[in-house]
C-alpha cells in the first residue's frame, strides 16, 4: 500500500474535531449549570459562575461581589432549606465577542408543594477563562415576593432600652400577604406610652420595598428598606412630632437578624431640620410569640 493511499484510508478514520458550540448554546448551557448548582447547593459550581466583581440586584436588595453574592444565596438557602429554582432562558442577545445579554423567566420555589414566585430577570454574561460567566444580574420579583422575605419577621418582640424603656412589636401580613402590619409600644420608666404602627409594602414599578409609619405623637415618616442579603438598611425621612419643634426628620434603621428569635434594631444618621443627633443606642429584639 502506498503511502498517500494510507494517508487518505486513515484519515477517513479520523472523527471530525467537534463544532465548538454557538454563544447562545454556550450561554444556555451556563444557565442550566446555574439552576442544577443551586438545587443541589454545589456553591463551589455557585461561585465559578459569578465573576469576581459581579452585582446581584434584586427587589431591595443590592450585593457586590462573588464571595458577598454566594453568602448571600446560602444564607437564604439555610433559612429555606427544601427551596428551588427553575430558570427559563427567553432572549440571548450578543453584544460584543464576549458579552451577552440574557433575559427570561426565574421561578422560585421554598417547598415542593409551595406555589412557585415568578420573576423576570436580565443578566450580563462574559466570556471568562472560557466559561460565560455572571457579570450583573438584575431579578425583579413579584411584590408578593418581596415582601415574603420578610417572613422571619412576622410574629411577637420584646426588647429593654438603655433608658429603661420596654418596647413590645408585633408584626402580621395583611391584605392577602401583600404586605406587613407592624405594631410597636414604647413605655418609658415613668409609665407613658408612645403608639406607632407601620406599614410595609412592595413597589412594584420601583421594585423596591417601602414603608410608611405613624405614631400617637403626630410623627409620620415614609422609608425605603434595601438589604445586602442579611442587613435590612431602612432609610427614613418625615415630619416629627409638633414637640420637637422642627420640620423635616432624616434617620437610617439598620435591622440586624440575629438567627430565627433575634434582631437588633439601631437608628443612626439621625438629624431634625439638618442638624445632627446622637446615634441611638441598639435595641436587642428577643422573639416572644411564634409567626402568626
Amino acid at each position: 500500500m502506498g503511502f498517500f493511499c494510507w494517508l487518505f484510508m486513515t484519515a477517513g478514520m479520523i472523527a471530525p474535531a467537534a463544532t465548538p458550540p454557538s454563544i447562545e448554546e454556550a450561554v444556555r448551557q451556563a444557565s442550566a449549570a446555574y439552576t442544577t448548582a443551586f438545587n443541589e447547593r454545589d456553591y463551589d459550581a455557585l461561585a465559578s459562575q459569578w465573576t469576581n466583581d459581579a452585582e446581584l440586584v434584586e427587589g431591595g436588595s443590592r450585593v457586590v461581589g462573588r464571595e458577598q453574592i454566594v453568602s448571600s444565596i446560602r444564607g437564604w438557602l439555610d433559612r429555606h432549606p427544601d427551596a428551588h429554582i427553575g430558570i427559563e432562558v427567553g432572549t440571548v442577545t450578543p453584544l460584543a465577542q464576549t458579552l451577552t445579554r440574557v433575559e427570561g423567566i426565574m421561578t422560585f420555589s421554598r417547598t415542593a408543594d409551595a406555589l412557585p414566585v415568578v420573576s423576570r430577570f436580565m443578566s450580563l454574561r462574559v466570556l471568562e477563562e472560557g466559561s460565560w460567566k455572571l457579570a450583573e444580574s438584575v431579578v425583579e420579583p413579584a411584590s408578593a415576593a418581596a415582601v415574603e422575605d420578610l417572613d422571619w419577621l412576622l410574629g411577637s418582640w420584646s426588647a429593654k432600652s438603655a433608658d429603661g424603656s420596654s418596647i413590645q412589636a408585633t408584626f402580621e401580613k395583611v391584605i392577602g400577604g401583600h404586605a406587613i402590619l407592624g405594631r410597636m409600644t414604647v413605655t418609658a420608666a415613668n409609665g407613658s406610652d408612645l403608639e406607632a404602627i407601620e406599614i410595609i409594602h412592595a413597589d412594584r414599578i420601583a421594585h423596591a420595598l417601602r414603608s410608611w409609619v405613624f405614631d400617637s405623637r403626630g410623627a409620620t415618616a415614609t422609608g425605603l428598606i434595601e438589604s445586602d442579603g442579611i442587613t435590612l438598611n431602612r432609610t427614613l425621612v418625615g415630619t416629627p412630632s409638633p414637640a420637637s419643634g422642627g420640620q423635616r426628620s432624616n434617620w437610617v434603621q439598620l435591622i440586624m437578624p440575629g438567627g430565627p428569635d433575634a434582631f437588633t434594631l439601631h437608628s443612626i444618621e439621625r438629624s431634625i431640620d439638618g442638624r445632627r443627633l446622637p446615634d441611638a443606642d441598639p435595641l436587642h429584639f428577643r422573639r416572644t410569640g411564634t409567626k402568626e
